[in-house]
């Protein structure tokens, strides 16, 4: 079984390819498609540059024994940090219209004026512009698509986690 695991670097090389088509595809729906991103999107996106990140450096160190276990400890972090968060805006697009949680202001505003303590509390709150539903592929909205991301950095980190280690 465990011959059809890729080694450990080229594991790490696909999950960070995967981050990075994740980042092209919210780019391009943001950017030609127009879509913009609410503060629940953005907060994705930082979990999948951070998973992505820890993905970069994993490669390029191609650490043995323990580093691989300390990469898939903090890719499985960002992973479920991230998957938290699509969890939560999967939530919000799903209640009823009456039970949306008023617009707030944008992100931009919530940084120049509070404390990041406040911003983080707010954007995790949700918003009436996080529970709409402007996107959709296969029958799944784009945070569910996101949580499908972080599903598979999880499962790659896990499988580094338990793989057996490399003499």
């Amino acid at each position: 079984m465990t011959s059809m695991i890729p080694a450990p670097r080229l594991l790490n090389l696909l999950a960070l390819l995967g981050c990075i088509v994740a980042m092209a595809g919210a780019l391009y729906l943001q950017h030609v498609d127009g879509l913009e991103p609410c503060p629940l999107c953005i907060f994705q996106r930082v979990g999948v540059m951070a998973a992505a990140l820890v993905l970069l450096v994993a490669v390029l160190h191609g650490p043995k024994r323990v580093g691989i276990r300390v990469y898939a400890v903090l890719t499985a972090l960002a992973s479920m940090g991230g998957g938290a968060i699509s969890i939560r805006h999967i939530w919000l697009q799903s209640l009823p219209a009456d039970e949306v949680p008023a617009c707030g202001p944008g992100l931009e505003y919530m940084l120049d004026v509070f404390p990041l303590q406040n911003v983080v509390q707010q954007v995790l709150a949700g918003s009436g512009e996080c529970a709409e539903l402007d996107w959709s592929f296969l029958g799944l909205s784009l945070p569910a698509w996101t949580l499908v991301v972080f599903s598979g950095l999880l499962l790659v980190a896990l499988i580094q986690l338990f793989r057996p280690l490399p003499r």
